[in-house]
Formats: structure tokens, sequence, C-alpha cells
């Protein structure tokens, strides 16, 4: 059996899509795309525009006019990709704990969805992708070939975001990361359009307790045509 064109990775916010992703992406010499940085990005520029994260029609409206790019990493500081918004690079600004507190609220919005998920939609055609966000195998391509469900609890994921923080030189209480990160999944789950949750075929890997690279393996084993 060939190995999957398309391969889907859901998750809640923390669980290490990203680093799994783009992982699984360069061990099979795949284009990887993180859904979850472009609505970043949209936020950030949202964000630059003070356009209120409650404003849907401005927000579609720019989601819709931004250039938002990502590739491989172009700094060797612990990014797995680099972000570019018309053309400038925000792969750690869009980080930042502000951003942290709007992007559900302007991922929520149909129009800025409408626009992200075009775009996700034509890398996809193209094949030999792993795509990493909240909704991709439900939403974005119900028909990938292989979806996964990689998630962990909530006192894990903010464990794991306040060491990403402080690796970064960043210091955040936990307790202030793991209500975000609840709050977040409120959001997530809640939402009117796209809500967050695993696909009916999707294999799901629970991650508390596994290193990156266990996590990793674990991943790739559900991903092999033989699983």
């Amino acid at each position: 059996m060939a190995m999957p064109r398309t391969i889907a990775i859901d998750g809640p916010a923390g669980a290490g899509k990203s680093t799994i992703g783009a992982l699984v992406a360069e061990r099979l010499g795949y284009l990887y795309l993180d859904t979850g940085a472009m609505y970043r990005a949209v936020a950030l520029a949202a964000q630059r525009k003070t356009i209120d994260p409650d404003d849907a029609a401005r927000l579609a409206a720019l989601a819709g006019s931004v250039r938002i790019t990502i590739g491989p990493p172009t700094t060797q500081d612990g990014r797995a990709y680099t972000v570019l918004l018309d053309g400038s690079d925000v792969t750690w600004e869009i980080r930042s704990a502000e951003i942290d507190r709007i992007v559900s609220q302007v991922a929520r919005v149909s129009g800025v969805r409408d626009a992200m998920v075009a775009q996700q939609r034509a890398l996809a055609r193209k094949g030999r992708v792993v795509m990493v966000g909240r909704d991709i195998g439900t939403v974005v391509l119900p028909n990938a070939e292989k979806k996964i469900f990689l998630t962990a609890s909530a006192g894990e994921r903010a464990r794991r975001r306040e060491e990403e923080l402080a690796s970064r030189g960043e210091r955040r209480p936990r307790q202030d990361l793991l209500n975000e990160i609840l709050r977040r999944d409120r959001l997530d789950t809640e939402r009117e359009v796209s809500p967050l949750k695993a696909a009916d075929d999707a294999v799901v890997v629970q991650t508390d307790g596994l290193s990156v690279k266990e996590a990793l393996e674990r991943v790739l084993g559900a991903i092999s045509p033989r699983s």
C-alpha cells in the first residue's frame, strides 16, 4: 500500500500539533502547513490595524487581502517553520500572549475561515502534504487519506507551553496558561463554525507522558499504510 497523499492532524491548543506535524512532514519529505499559524497571522494583522476581534466584516475583508506564507525555518532559533505576513517574518510575534487571547475569536469568523480554507485546499490538491489545525479532518480536508487527532490533558498542555516560553526567555505563570488553554478549548469546541472535534475516522493519539520522539513514532505508526 502507498503512503497517504494527504495527512490531517487536528487537536486542541498546546497538544504539540505544530511540532509533531513539522517532524512528520520532514520525515516523509512532505509539504507542511500549520493552519493555526495562518489564523494567528490574521489575528496579528487585525491587531496592527486595531480591528476589533468581533468585527466580522472587517476581519473577513482583511483575511482576503493579507499575504501569508509558511515555509521551512529561515533561522535556527527553535522554530519549526517561518511565517511571513505581507513579506515580514512574524513567526514568534504570532505566538505572543496578546495573539493567544484573540486568535480563537478571529478564527470563528466564517469569512476569515472561508478565505483561509480556500488557500488550504488549493495547497492540498497538490498532494504530499501534512496539514495541521483544528478542523482539517472534519471540514478542510474531509477526504484526507489519513487523519490523526493529537491530544493531551489541559494540565500537560499548560506545562509544555510554560517550557516553550521559558526556552525563549519568557515567563508566565502556569495557572494563567492553563486558564487560557481552557478558555480556548471552550471557544474552539463550542463555536458554530467548524468546531474542534475528532473526525469519526481519525486515529486519536494521547500524548500525556510521551516525549516528542515517542509521540512522533506513535503518529508515524498510525500513518503507516499498515495501520
